[in-house]
């Protein structure tokens, strides 16, 4: 099936300063499950977390009377994967092709030099894996999230899978530099599966060293936790440590190779299977495992779906079309791109924000054909037309976001033009999305009337710097006046109604691409106080926050970031 194109608004270009995002696991080859079901896995002792005296009596709260104070009682278990999926039976860590199994084991390799924790969450250790933030200060944590020694009783596997890169068909990828050390059920019966990522080499490590380097892994860090905050689906990350193990890169793929730190990341998600876990079985006919490896993820992530029913596959697919048109369409609320140029990477700007939808289609497209050996006729026209569905769910879905971040109320027939009006303006006079959409929502209505009115208050252009911008376009009054006549349609309406309803969809932080850098340069330096202020910072990205303000985070990029550039490796 030939890719889609021609998504409504996803007009949008590099001209257009989108905040630059940086890469998760959350793209659309990546997670396939994010509801889960609870079952019995690692846990901490209830014995240990009721251990305490009651509530009342000690005058803590249900919660703090439940976090474990240390590691000693706190467990990690593998069983719940090893038990029904395959596993390699070759056990020698070595870079091999690998058949007819889903897992290899493979333990972490610790760094040889001394290893420093620089970051944690708090919300991921206390809210997610019931740990005390104490526990982090400890050396077992710091053993623990640097791959230095593993839970008891728990087995440290890698993920095969394979996919597709740049379009094309790579064959084995896996997980050629992270470690899955474990799964976690927490107190509140969820299943969270714990991976180090930087953390040695692997039977998937292809030509690769294992590692992660500072600059990559504070970005992981900062950014995975910044999407959640903004509502997002994505994975967590639970804690940053860095190394002075020399690891050598080539960031730019120009044949300078400069020195770089090793550093680990511990993430958290429901689940690492992705859409290349099935593709690389169908790929080598392994058709019964397969199968198995569909139940399973069904059976687990899946509840809505009968794994009895005939059709379940169907269903399970139907779900993750939704999903992935929902999760992109977010993506875009924000001006999040997969992969935005420009990234020297991507030279043909496969993956450029306006195409993600587009990448969205061909990701489900690879979905379906490896469904499709488990599918009978009937089913695979069913699926198809699933598939057909999707531009349908994404353009509805994207709608309804911009409606809300432009305060606008109700059906009205033309809302969608009003959006790509705005969208083009914005393209054409390379304004700032995120402060676009923000200073709309604080300024009035009749401020945003005296826009029109081509001499300002000067003070009035500082604070509403990114509408300056866009109102240097011809048609930026025409698209004043059309927007301030729908607002009058809002039923039941005031402008303070909908400019306090605006700022909690608008948020007025994200992680820009320079912001991200200036913490990495300070990192090298080992000045984590960036690090620390932004992961503060982002928790909170649409409350107005002074030391934000003092750093910028609010202003036009800096003009030492104008030319700043990434790749796959940053």
């Amino acid at each position: 099936m030939t890719q889609r194109s021609g998504f409504p608004f996803c007009c949008l270009t590099r001209r257009l300063q989108i905040p630059q995002l940086l890469l998760l696991c959350v793209t659309c080859h990546a997670l396939l499950c994010s509801l889960v079901q609870p079952g019995l896995e690692g846990s901490a002792s209830l014995m240990h977390l009721l251990s305490n005296k009651s509530n009342q009596e000690q005058g803590y709260c249900e919660t703090e009377a439940r976090l474990a104070s240390s590691l000693d009682f706190w467990t990690l278990s593998s069983e719940n994967l090893i038990a029904v999926l395959p596993v390699d039976p070759v056990k020698e860590n070595y870079v091999r092709k690998v058949k007819n199994c889903i897992f290899s084991i493979a333990f972490p390799t610790p760094f040889k030099s001394r290893v420093r924790l620089v970051a944690v969450s708090k919300e991921v250790l206390e809210d997610i894996l019931d740990l005390d933030l104490s526990v982090s200060e400890t050396d077992a944590f710091i053993q623990l999230v640097s791959g230095e020694k593993i839970v008891f009783g728990s087995i440290p596997l890698t993920h095969r899978y394979g996919g597709h890169q740049f379009g094309i068909w790579a064959d084995q990828l896996g997980d050629g530099r992270a470690h899955l050390i474990g799964i976690y059920m927490n107190r509140q019966g969820e299943k969270w599966e714990l991976q180090l990522k930087g953390s040695g080499k692997t039977p998937y490590s292809r030509n690769g060293d294992g590692r992660a380097v500072l600059r990559s892994s504070v970005r992981e860090f900062l950014c995975s936790e910044a999407m959640h905050y903004l509502g997002i689906p994505t994975s967590r990350a639970a804690s940053l440590v860095v190394s002075d193990d020399e690891v050598w890169r080539d960031q730019f793929y120009n044949g300078n190779i400069v020195k770089e730190r090793g550093a680990v990341v511990l993430r958290v998600a429901k689940s690492w299977f992705r859409i290349g876990s099935l593709e690389i079985l169908a790929h080598y006919g392994e058709l019964d495992l397969l199968r198995s490896l569909l139940d399973f993820i069904i059976q687990e992530h899946f509840p809505s779906v009968n794994v009895q029913e005939p059709n379940r596959y169907v269903d399970f697919f139907s779900i993750v079309v939704s999903e992935t048109a929902q999760l992109i369409a977010l993506w875009m609320s924000v001006g999040f791109a997969h992969d935005f140029v420009p990234n020297t990477s991507d030279d043909e700007r496969r993956y450029k924000i306006g195409n993600q939808a587009n990448i969205g289609m061909f990701n489900l497209n690879k979905l379906l054909q490896a469904l499709n050996p488990l599918l009978d006729r009937g089913q695979k026209h069913l699926a198809a037309q699933i598939l057909e569905g999707y531009p349908v769910l994404y353009y509805t879905r994207f709608t309804e976001l911009f409606k809300a971040k432009l305060g606008l109320l109700g059906e009205r027939k033309g809302d969608g033009d009003l959006i790509a009006f705005l969208l083009h303006l914005m393209e054409k006079t390379e304004a700032d999305f995120t402060m676009t959409f923000r200073q709309l929502s604080e300024i009035t209505q009749s401020q945003l009337q005296e826009l029109n009115i081509p001499q300002l208050k000067q003070e009035k252009v500082k604070q509403f710097w990114a509408l300056k911008m866009i109102s240097k376009h011809q048609l930026f009054p025409a698209w004043v006046s059309q927007y301030l006549l729908r607002l009058k349609s809002n039923m039941n309406d005031s402008d303070s109604e909908r400019r306090k309803r605006m700022t909690t969809v608008n948020p007025r932080y994200v992680l820009k691409n320079w912001m991200a850098e200036s913490a990495v340069q300070k990192a090298e330096r080992n000045d984590f106080s960036e690090v620390h202020l932004l992961q503060q910072i982002l928790q909170h990205p649409f409350q107005k926050h002074s030391a934000a303000e003092k750093a910028g985070y609010a202003s036009p990029t800096p003009s030492w970031a104008e030319g700043l550039r990434v790749s796959c490796s940053s």
